[in-house]
């Protein structure tokens, strides 16, 4: 497993009065250690940007995933996108970031606003080739990459936030580059710094978007394993082994459920001490357990933590709740979205009669239909 790994998150703003948003982002895993990511800004707004965009970051995405050349993908989307009666032309604008065994990084751009590099805080300028592809300038760069780098791609409705409203010429790349700064060595997520940068442009805009706007932040950090038990194993006598695998894995280890817990602390040889403190009055208290880095209820914490996540992956707009609080269910997002890269679910498979209120948000059969990478017993 590769020391170093990509944290990659977008998001878009429509222009406004727009169903569909124009600008598209896809990404790729080309092999483990390979990922690409294709922003693409289709020409105007609407179904038929959409559906230049769409069909770009496809098409680019999977021929650069098969180690297909630049000049293959211009050439093919040349010959495929349709024509805009209007204008005459036919292409959407695209931003392509390469990471490649966490080691180097390859930028291909094409009349999307200049990717941002951020270093240790601050913008750093990287060498960039200019190549002539079917009669369209295409901006090459190729150059290793460091642990904490973070690419910041986008579409112009970045930078033309603000025309005509709050600002007479729009927000210009160096000042996006100097609001980026202030948050970079914050330590925020990737969604979470697109979030930031996105409702910037919201305000400078007025709430009413006059462009698609887009934004993709990709970040390259050091792995994190984070490993989470839910439940005791269906059989009793499996309790030793099922401790004996969750402790073994590398990184932090979150541990939900009282029966659960009780079982930790014993395998541990450790007291099992309970909090009182209710900083969300609908979340039970946390407890401790000295070797496990965080202790909570089970069903009902991880139900919230489950609204979180399902909100985090469309708008993120709970971030602003889970981000500071303390009780159970905040501390777990933060461990799994923030802080985690790879995360090892064990799922005891004991039936507990008490869940199986139909009232209750979670019983039995639901946590079993959740995806898991380790079970304690099958």
């Amino acid at each position: 497993m590769n020391r170093l790994c990509t944290d990659i998150g977008w998001r878009s703003l429509n222009k406004y009065g727009e169903e569909l948003c124009g600008d598209h982002v896809d990404i790729v895993e080309e092999d483990e250690n390979t990922t690409v990511v294709v922003l693409a800004d289709g020409l105007g707004s609407g179904v038929k940007a959409s559906i230049l965009s769409t069909l770009t970051s496809k098409i680019i995405s999977t021929m650069i995933a098969s180690s297909m050349t630049i000049e293959n993908c211009v050439s093919t989307i040349a010959a495929t996108l349709p024509v805009c009666s209007v204008r005459g032309v036919a292409y959407s604008t695209f931003t392509i970031i390469r990471v490649t065994n966490g080691v180097t990084a390859e930028l291909i751009q094409f009349d999307n606003p200049q990717v941002i590099l951020l270093r240790n805080g601050v913008n750093v300028d990287y060498p960039i080739e200019t190549l002539s592809i079917e009669g369209k300038t295409i901006q090459r760069s190729k150059f290793p990459i460091y642990e904490g780098d973070i690419f910041v791609a986008m579409s112009d409705g970045v930078v033309h936030a603000g025309v005509g409203n709050t600002m007479n010429f729009g927000w210009q790349r160096k000042d996006v580059i100097d609001y980026l700064e202030a948050f970079s060595q914050v330590g925020f997520t990737s969604k979470t710094l697109t979030t930031i940068l996105l409702e910037e442009c919201n305000r400078l805009y007025g709430g009413q978007p006059g462009d698609d706007t887009t934004v993709c932040t990709v970040r390259i950090r050091a792995r994190e394993p984070m490993n989470l038990l839910i439940g005791p194993p269906s059989r009793r006598d499996e309790c030793e082994r099922m401790m004996s695998l969750f402790f073994a894995k590398e990184g932090k280890h979150i541990v939900c459920g009282g029966s659960t817990s009780t079982i930790a602390a014993e395998y541990l040889n450790k007291p099992l001490a309970p909090t009182l403190d209710y900083p969300d009055p609908d979340i039970p208290p946390i407890a401790t357990i000295s070797g496990v880095d965080l202790v909570t209820e089970g069903v009902i914490t991880i139900n919230r933590v489950l609204s979180y996540a399902q909100n985090y992956l469309e708008g993120n707009d709970s971030y602003s709740e889970w981000s500071t609080k303390r009780d159970g269910a905040s501390l777990i997002a933060r461990m799994l979205f923030e802080e985690a890269t790879d995360i090892n679910f064990f799922v005891g498979c004991a039936v507990n009669p008490a869940h199986q209120n139909p009232d209750l948000p979670i019983n039995f059969s639901i946590k079993m239909s959740q995806p898991t990478t380790e079970s304690s017993h099958p």
